[in-house]
């Protein structure tokens, strides 16, 4: 089973990946052998990645109508696989702690992980976006200095939720958390 911070570099690595041409017309060429865990969260983070970028065209006050409903529906396609992915993710975890006994009255986690995960993915796109504000040159300084500050907010919710993610990891894997997986 992978850490929080091994996640995090494959979620990175997508991220980076996308980047290299920065376009939502790109293909993912997933590096990871599929039907493997670190298949799905780079998958899982490139759907999140062009999705960003999605919605920052779809906010453009001189969108076309016509290419605006396009993208919606893009959009909405892209949240459905993004659904049926951690979905893909929790059934891992399902799997990965089939054997784990659990005592009764056993307290239950409010998220999956797999749902957790993808909060963390999307973190990370946010310090990706916030980390470009605060190096750029045509920006005033009072600007630069507020992004700085927001993406410092950003890092340490970053090493909390890497804290959580192991610790839930470790719970659930010795029985004193449990989680539940309600299929949408």
């Amino acid at each position: 089973m992978l850490s929080a911070e091994e996640c995090y570099a494959v979620f990175q690595k997508s991220i980076d990946d996308y980047h290299l041409r920065d376009d939502v017309g790109t293909v993912i060429k997933n590096p990871f052998r599929e039907g493997s865990f670190e298949f799905l969260l780079y998958q899982k983070s490139w759907i999140d990645t062009v999705q960003w970028h999605l919605e920052d065209i779809i906010r453009k006050p001189d969108i076309d109508p016509e290419e605006g409903l396009g993208i919606k529906r893009r959009i909405d396609k892209s949240n459905q696989d993004r659904t049926d992915t951690v979905e893909k993710i929790d059934d891992y975890f399902l799997d990965a702690f089939r054997g784990v006994t659990y005592s009764a009255g056993v307290r239950i986690n409010s998220e999956t992980p797999a749902w957790l995960l993808d909060r963390m993915s999307i973190l990370l796109l946010k310090i990706y976006h916030m980390k470009e504000q605060t190096e750029r040159k045509d920006a005033s300084a009072q600007h630069i200095g507020k992004c700085r500050d927001k993406l410092m907010i950003l890092l340490e919710q970053r090493d909390d939720m890497r804290l959580a993610f192991d610790e839930l990891m470790e719970d659930i894997g010795s029985g004193t958390r449990r989680f539940k997986v309600y299929r949408q």
